[in-house]
């Protein structure tokens, strides 16, 4: 043990003198039948006449947050899975012995507790010990004023304290563990099936991203992270699974922000004989059902601004985003040279022989997304920025996609995927050409999954929905760090 503080040594003589003692600070024999919140449930709003009337006795466990000493009483707050609950340890019940062996408890320890319940005159609930066993002696003492530390990265790399003693935090994961359920069970009740697919990749694909290398010994053989599992789970649907989700890690070897984390979780589903218009109504009927069971509503705050997710949504096409939204001039839209005038206006790096359609895809990003406040259908992608989706029957210029914008920022992206196998083909390699100078990339065409195309997928409709961001609208959280229980961080020096 590297810590040597006063406190910490303190606790070790303590240990060291239960040891000597003959008292084990560290059993595992301790059976649990109630938990705080089912006290509190059960009985909180019982009149102080009912409670007397209450004979069980009730065994609880959990980690003492404050003690409160009044000579020949304690009064504890004990902290379980499920909440906090009030103890009284009092020396005429439990004993002298066992009330001056309590005397040696610090805040921290885990306890554990029988007795009964009953209100103390502050009308609190509280459970009157008439047994406790030491059940865990801790050596390090807990932070006294977590909540005012001002180094946010102390409090995700000690993720285990910042659970402890902000109740909040717990939620907020509490909160993403309610989505990650919800969106099993809308899926399932939609007959979808859930799968895995591989995290190692042969080939990185189903994004436009850099990935994470890695090598496998025993295959001699270099393997990338998978960036998106999109491949994987159209291989699926052409060998017959109609409705496939699942919910996965990706792996992208990029920027740190308040977006954006080098693991992170998506769901992504597909539906045969589905359109990207079936996708956008569907996305709207599972967020909605999460919005209404966590905020009892349609509306929340996010950050200090309203959000209303009552639909339909608006939906409204890239081109004319860029009108609205970003005020650009329709000469922007039809005159590369105009597009590349402004983008250099506004301070945008260029790559040279930056397509028209990137150049655009670039300027949305500035000037358009961070407006869009209101949950937002943009809609008909230029077709060179989406290599993956079908063309629009009606013009092949822009592909059948969309994507989802909250809070301005991308929350979904949807489209009905292209299965024409030589189209598929001729834009996979063009997407290739345009990244040839990207050397530390695989410039490979996945081969077998043409190959699988070519064996014919049916129609379908796919979709990509991040679940942290998608966890941080309905946490009013600020950082993508804040919803994931251990971000990735430096290591300590």
């Amino acid at each position: 043990m590297d810590e040597t503080s006063d406190l910490t040594q303190q606790r070790i003589r303590k240990l060291e003198s239960l040891r000597r003692e003959g008292i084990d600070p560290y059993p595992n024999d301790f059976k649990v039948t109630h938990a705080s919140k089912d006290l509190h449930e059960a009985y909180g709003s019982l009149s102080d006449e009912e409670l007397k009337s209450v004979g069980e006795t009730f065994c609880l466990a959990g980690r003492i947050m404050a003690i409160r000493n009044f000579g020949k009483a304690s009064f504890i707050q004990v902290q379980d899975r499920k909440g906090r609950i009030q103890a009284y340890l009092q020396k005429d019940i439990i004993g002298e012995s066992a009330f001056q062996f309590f005397k040696t408890f610090d805040i921290g320890d885990f306890i554990g507790l029988e007795g009964k319940i009953f209100r103390t005159k502050t009308h609190e609930l509280t459970l009157q010990v008439q047994s406790f066993r030491l059940l865990v002696k801790t050596l390090r003492p807990l932070p006294e004023k977590w909540h005012g530390l001002t180094d946010v990265e102390a409090r995700y790399r000690q993720r285990y304290l910042d659970l402890i003693v902000n109740p909040r935090v717990k939620e907020i994961f509490l909160t993403r563990i309610k989505v990650i359920q919800k969106i099993r069970d809308f899926f399932t009740q939609r007959d979808f099936i859930e799968v895995e697919t591989p995290m190692l990749h042969p080939i990185p694909g189903g994004a436009t991203a850099k990935p994470f290398k890695t090598r496998h010994n025993a295959l001699d053989m270099e393997l990338y992270m998978r960036i998106a599992p999109e491949l994987f789970l159209k291989r699926l649907v052409i060998g017959g699974f109609e409705r496939v989700f699942e919910i996965n890690r990706c792996f992208r070897n990029e920027g740190v922000s308040t977006q954006h984390n080098p693991e992170f979780t998506m769901l992504e589903f597909y539906q045969s004989y589905a359109t990207y218009e079936e996708m956008m109504k569907m996305t709207e009927e599972l967020l909605c059902s999460m919005v209404k069971e966590i905020h009892a509503g349609l509306c929340l705050t996010y950050q200090g601004k309203e959000l209303d997710f009552t639909p339909p949504w608006k939906r409204i096409s890239f081109k004319e985003s860029l009108l609205e939204y970003g005020r650009v001039d329709h000469s922007v839209l039809k005159e590369p040279s105009k597009a590349i005038e402004l983008a250099e206006k506004l301070g945008l790096e260029l790559k040279k022989g930056t397509s028209h359609a990137r150049v655009l895809a670039d300027l949305f990003k500035e000037k358009v997304e961070p407006l869009l406040l209101q949950p937002t259908y943009i809609t008909h992608y230029p077709t060179e920025v989406s290599p993956l989706s079908r063309r629009n029957g009606k013009d092949p210029e822009v592909v059948d996609r969309f994507e989802l914008f909250i809070a301005g920022r991308e929350i979904a992206n949807g489209f009905s995927e292209l299965n024409d196998p030589i189209d598929q083909r001729e834009r996979l390699i063009q997407q290739l050409k345009e990244r040839e100078d990207e050397a530390d990339l695989s410039l490979t065409l996945d081969e077998d999954f043409l190959r699988a195309i070519e064996f014919g997928m049916p129609p379908t409709a796919g979709e990509g929905i991040g679940i942290d961001r998608w966890v941080m609208l309905l946490t009013d959280a600020p950082s993508i760090r804040e919803v994931i229980l251990f971000p990735l961080l430096r290591m300590e020096k």
